[in-house]
């Protein structure tokens, strides 16, 4: 896994330096399409594979719960920061 990291973050410092040269700013468009291409490999390579298929409810439902307490979890600790730091508090 860190070595996937590194290797991404390696890509941004050299994309970085070479930011300026004009064959990368014209090469967007072909990693758009071959990063579409992968997503539909993988959607084969998903389809494919029986265990996914036959758990797919319960996995879209864990799915569904991990989504919803994310975000709950979001909208309380924005609330919470709002009433504590930026909320005017009455004088009485």
């Amino acid at each position: 896994m860190f070595t996937v990291i590194g290797i991404m973050f390696g890509g941004i410092a050299v994309g970085y330096l070479l930011r300026k040269v004009e064959l990368l700013q014209k090469i967007g468009k072909p990693i758009s399409y071959t990063i579409l291409l992968l997503l539909f490999l993988l959607g084969i390579s998903v389809g494919a594979n029986d265990a996914i298929v036959n758990n797919l409810t319960t996995l879209g439902g864990q799915a569904f719960l991990i989504a919803l307490a994310g975000t709950t979890g979001s909208v309380l600790a924005a609330w919470g920061v709002y009433h504590f730091f930026f909320k005017e508090r009455r004088r009485e």
